[in-house]
Parts: C-alpha cells; structure tokens; sequence
C-alpha cells in the first residue's frame, strides 16, 4: 500500500457548522459520487481526535480517495484551521450537531471514520442522524467507557504544553516523549501543520478553552453514549490500538458484549494514536470495511 503516485489530489474546501461556525476540511474525489461507473459507495467522512486536525489523517485520506472513494476530513471546531467557538462550547452534542450539518451539506450516505473524540462524536450524530445519512460507523481506539487513566494522560500532554514551545525540535521532543512506541520523523518540519508560530513561539493549533470549558458529568456523558450506540443499527468497526491505554481488553469485552453485532479488529502495533501509529494496516482495514 502506498500513496507515491496518487491518483487524485485533495483541495481545501469549507463547510457550515452548527451556528453557522467555519468548518475546513480537506476533500479528495469530489465529484466520485456522480462519475460514470456510478458504483454508489458512500462519501467517507473522518473526524479526528481531541488536539488533532484534519491533517492527521492525510495518508489514510489518499489511499482512500485512491481507491475511487469520495473523502472528507475537517477540522472540528476549534481545532486546526476551523473558527473557534464563541461561547467555548465543545461538549459531544455540539460536535454532533456540527456533523450533522456538514452531512446535510455532503448529501448521500457517509462512513463515518472517528478517532477518540471524534468516534464520540460519531456515536451520538449516528444515533441522531439515521442509517439513511450515516451508513456505517468505525471507531478509532474509543468506546463509551474509556479508561480514565489514559484520558488523563492525553489531557496532561496537552495543558502541559498549553503555552507554546521554543523551536519545533521542542516540540519533537515532546511528541517522542508522549509516543515512545512510534518512530521519530527525521525532520521535525511535519509539525507545522499542528503548530502555529506567534510571538517568537510555537503553539498547537486548537483552542486552550477546549481543554478548561467545564462538559457535562463524564458518567451521565459515558451512559448516553452507551445508549446511543446500542440502539444503531448500522455495521459497526471498533480498531483498537493494542498499545493503547485508553481502550482496554476489558473495555472492548464490554462494549462488544452491549453491541454485539460490532466487527472487532486490534492493530499490534499501534497504540491510541492507530492511523499514525501502523496507518497501512489501519487504512487497509478501513477501506475493507468501506468497501464491503
């Protein structure tokens, strides 16, 4: 699998969020939906991580798009290039509302593709937007009922590094700190497209009031999602990252023992981070799935 001599290139584009809010995504494949062949696979949409942008799926996106699929990843609000929320609001239902407003802007069916809080995310606009607009959903290294430890360990990461780094070579050092298991780039220059240099310093690309705006309570938040994902109906992947911290063995056991018909697959070589930790085998599942 490789993405040396793609076939199509992505563009920026934007997209309406909930309360009118700029959503940017980068899309490939366009107009897939309406070629010739006409084969009706649905548009696969990805929803990335918690501090993350629609970078980080920019592999997975071009051996998608490759393969003829119509692909788009955006930037959650806040996040990246999209507006930041006025009022700091980032709860689960504000991120669901702003999918479904890009869904009703896409048109069709979507595969949904979300990483952490993205497959939050991907559970409730699921639940509310119906097998005629969300057709399968995959979740990247998430469930309901995550471990709390490794959640806060991701939070620590970020409030750590909250004012900025000297050089980029920091901010590497940190990365590789966070993520001993993945190989370190030679080059720290990839970074730019997570950091944004202001004031002689480089700072991550999302807004500091996603991590300090009070949520709902985390249990009452971990038991609607739970419902919401039992009560789909669609064709659901978990991918999990056998290194992971944040999603257990134990956490898997439970949520495929609640929603049964789920198809399960763990990457041995990734961790919560899957599609950059093994992003071959994590887009070669992905597309399987897409594709069945």
């Amino acid at each position: 699998m490789s993405v040396s001599t793609p076939r199509t290139k992505s563009r920026t584009v934007t997209f309406r969020g909930a309360g009118d809010i700029t959503l940017v995504a980068d899309e490939w494949n366009r107009d897939a939906r309406s070629a010739p062949s006409g084969d009706g696979r649905p548009t696969v949409l990805l929803l990335h991580g918690g501090g993350q942008n629609r970078h980080s799926w920019k592999n997975t996106g071009q051996i998608l798009a490759d393969d003829g699929l119509h692909v788009v990843a955006v930037d959650t609000r806040g996040h990246g290039d999209s507006d930041r929320s006025p009022a700091g609001n980032y709860s689960v239902e504000t991120l669901a509302a702003d999918t479904l407003t890009v869904l009703d802007q896409i048109g069709g069916p979507v595969v949904l593709v979300g990483a952490s809080m993205g497959g939050l995310t991907g559970i409730l606009a699921a639940h509310q937007a119906g097998a005629e607009r969300i057709a399968k959903l995959v979740l990247v290294d998430v469930v309901p009922r995550y471990e709390k430890s490794g959640s806060a360990r991701i939070r620590e990461f970020m409030f750590n590094h909250v004012h900025g780094f000297e050089s980029l070579e920091e901010a590497a050092d940190a990365v590789a700190a966070y993520l001993p298991h993945r190989t370190r780039p030679r080059s720290p220059e990839g970074l730019k497209k997570n950091l944004r240099k202001r004031d002689g310093r480089w700072y991550w690309h999302w807004d500091p009031a996603f991590l300090t705006k009070p949520d709902d309570d985390p249990s009452n938040r971990a038991d609607k999602l739970e419902q919401a994902a039992i009560g789909l109906t669609i064709p659901i992947l978990l991918i999990r990252g056998k290194l992971s911290d944040v999603v257990s063995a134990d956490g898997v056991k439970d949520f495929l023992g609640k929603v049964p018909g789920t198809e399960f697959v763990e990457l041995s070589e990734a961790g919560h981070t899957a599609a950059g930790d093994d992003n071959d085998a994590f887009s070669r599942v992905v597309l399987e799935f897409a594709n069945r």
